[in-house]
């Protein structure tokens, strides 16, 4: 038998990347995210320390200095998890990272641990931001409200042109 009924497209589910409070990008104190120069997406003030995938796909990039992780799922999407504001600065320091460029992972599958106390304590801003650094494909994304989530909580959905 034929489905003759084509499915809505219900976009791209993408959850928490680490327990806390979230926010919209735009909140965050960076005006490199806050305006959205690298893309859309949101930022968790953090109350644990271990960092998840936020959707499925294969780990594209690390950075040396464990601050960032990036993530393209089977769709294109590319999401960059920036763990902390200015932290490259801290040469690695509070991270361990998990995974390594290459790896596929699975949605809220660990990635990471980061020391928030240790970026705190150094006068860093310790927020986690999701971004969405190509844009291009991207058609909308649904606004996020401000309040507490746990990681492996849908923030956010990602609808594709």
């Amino acid at each position: 038998m034929f489905n003759f009924f084509k499915k809505k497209n219900k976009g791209l589910e993408v959850d928490a990347v680490v327990d806390g409070t979230v926010m919209p990008i735009t909140d965050v104190d960076d005006d490199v995210f806050s305006t959205k120069m690298l893309g859309d997406g949101f930022a968790i003030k953090p109350t644990d320390t271990h960092i998840y995938a936020p959707v499925a796909g294969t780990i594209s990039t690390l950075f040396p200095t464990k601050h960032a992780i990036g993530i393209k799922t089977d769709k294109g999407l590319e999401i960059l998890i920036h763990l902390g504001l200015d932290t490259v600065e801290l040469k690695g320091a509070p991270f361990t990272v998990d995974v390594k460029q290459g790896d596929k992972v699975e949605k809220g599958q660990p990635l990471a641990t980061m020391d928030f106390k240790q970026i705190t304590d150094k006068g860093y801003d310790d927020s986690c931001i999701v971004v969405y650094t190509n844009m291009d494909m991207v058609k909308s994304v649904t606004p996020v409200e401000k309040g507490t989530v746990e990681h492996s909580q849908k923030v956010q959905t990602v609808e594709f042109n």
